[in-house]
C-alpha cells in the first residue's frame, strides 16, 4: 500500500516511522514549510528530519490546498495519513487517494476535538484518554471512527509525559487501522455530533493561575500546560512559574486567609486557593533555573504571609 504521510511536530514522528517499520511504501512526507527561529536560523520540523533520515521525500507548501494538489495526483497514494499536519485538506485533496485520509487524534472523540486535546483532558481532570483513527472529513475532528483505543491518565501525569504516551499507542493505532484496510475488515462509524466538545488552542496567557480556584483544578492546570506555557503566576511582579505541586489535605494557618497566600515551613511551602491547599513541589523564578522547593526556600525569596499574583 502506498501511504503518503502528513504532519509536522514531535507527536507525528512516531506515527510515521510505525509505518515505516511495519513495511509500508511510504512515497512522500508533507510537513509545514520551514521556519525562522533564533537568530534568523531555518529549523526543520520534526517529520521532516525525521523523513530525510530514511531517505523519504519532503514536501512543504504554504497552502496545500493551493500548491499540493498537483503533486499528490502525481505521487498517487493508495491513502493519506495526517497526523498534527496544521492545514485544513479541500475535498479535491481528499478524494484523491483510494482508500481516503485518515487521521490520528489524540482523544477519544467526539470529545475533545480541536488542536490541543491532550492539554484539555488534563485541565478537565478526566481519567481516561486514548487515540481516535477517523476518516477526515471537511468539518474539524468531525469524520467517521475507523478505530479507538484507550489508556488510563496516571493521577500526576502531566502533557508532556502524556503527549509520549499517546504518540506510541497513535503509532499503534494507524498500523492496525491500515491492516483493517487491507484485509477488508474495516468499518467506519458515524461520531455522535451531540457529545462533541470543542477546546481551543492553547495560548501563553492561559497557563496564569487563578488562586481563587481550587486546588485541585490548579493542580489539572499545573499538568496540563507542563511543559508549555506552564502553570505560572507572579512573585514579588516577576513571573514564577509552578512546575510541580500537588492538592494538600492537611490543616494549614494562613494569617490572612486570602487566596493565593503563602505558608511557608522549613522546607516546603503552601498556598491557600479558593478552595483547599496547593503544596508546591518544584518552581522556577523568573530569569533562574528551576529548583525544588526547599532549595528555593532557603534563597529568601518566599515567606509566609505574602500573596501570589499580580
Amino acid at each position: 500500500m502506498r501511504v503518503l504521510f502528513l504532519g509536522t511536530p514531535d507527536f507525528a514522528v512516531e506515527a510515521f516511522e510505525s509505518l515505516i517499520r511495519a513495511g509500508y511504501d511510504v512515497i512522500g512526507a508533507i510537513t509545514q514549510p520551514d521556519r525562522k527561529r533564533n537568530r534568523g536560523e531555518v529549523t526543520f520540523c520534526p517529520v521532516k528530519s525525521c523523513a530525510i533520515s530514511h531517505g523519504v521525500d519532503v514536501y512543504q507548501y504554504e497552502s496545500i490546498r493551493k500548491e499540493g494538489v498537483e503533486d499528490i495526483k502525481r505521487l498517487a497514494p493508495d491513502v493519506m495519513v495526517t497526523c498534527a499536519f496544521g492545514q485544513i485538506i479541500s475535498q479535491e485533496i481528499l478524494d484523491i487517494p483510494k482508500y481516503g485520509v485518515l487521521n490520528i487524534h489524540a482523544s477519544l472523540l467526539p470529545k475533545y476535538r480541536g488542536s490541543s486535546p491532550i492539554q484539555w483532558c488534563l485541565i478537565n481532570g478526566e481519567k481516561t484518554t486514548g487515540i481516535t483513527v477517523m476518516r477526515t472529513a471537511l468539518a474539524v475532528d468531525s469524520g467517521d471512527i475507523l478505530l479507538q483505543r484507550s489508556m488510563d491518565i496516571l493521577p500526576d501525569e502531566n502533557a508532556g509525559q502524556l503527549f509520549d504516551r499517546l504518540s506510541k499507542l497513535g503509532g499503534e493505532a494507524i498500523v492496525e487501522a491500515l491492516r483493517l484496510i487491507e484485509d477488508g475488515s474495516a468499518v467506519f462509524t458515524p461520531q455522535d455530533g451531540s457529545k462533541a466538545t470543542h477546546y481551543p488552542m492553547i495560548r501563553k496567557e492561559d497557563g496564569e493561575v487563578n488562586w481563587a480556584s481550587s486546588a485541585e483544578s490548579i493542580f489539572n492546570k499545573m499538568r496540563g500546560f507542563t511543559p508549555w506555557p506552564s502553570a505560572f503566576t507572579r512573585l514579588d511582579g516577576k513571573l514564577f512559574k509552578i512546575l510541580k505541586a500537588m492538592p494538600y489535605n492537611g490543616e494549614i494557618s494562613f494569617e490572612q486567609g486570602l487566596a493565593g497566600e503563602v505558608y511557608a515551613a522549613k522546607n516546603t511551602a503552601f498556598v491557600k486557593c479558593g478552595k483547599g491547599v496547593l503544596q508546591l513541589v518544584e518552581v522556577q523564578l523568573e530569569g533562574k533555573k528551576a529548583l525544588d522547593i526547599a532549595s528555593f526556600l532557603s534563597g529568601g525569596k518566599l515567606k509566609s504571609g505574602m500573596i501570589l499574583g499580580k
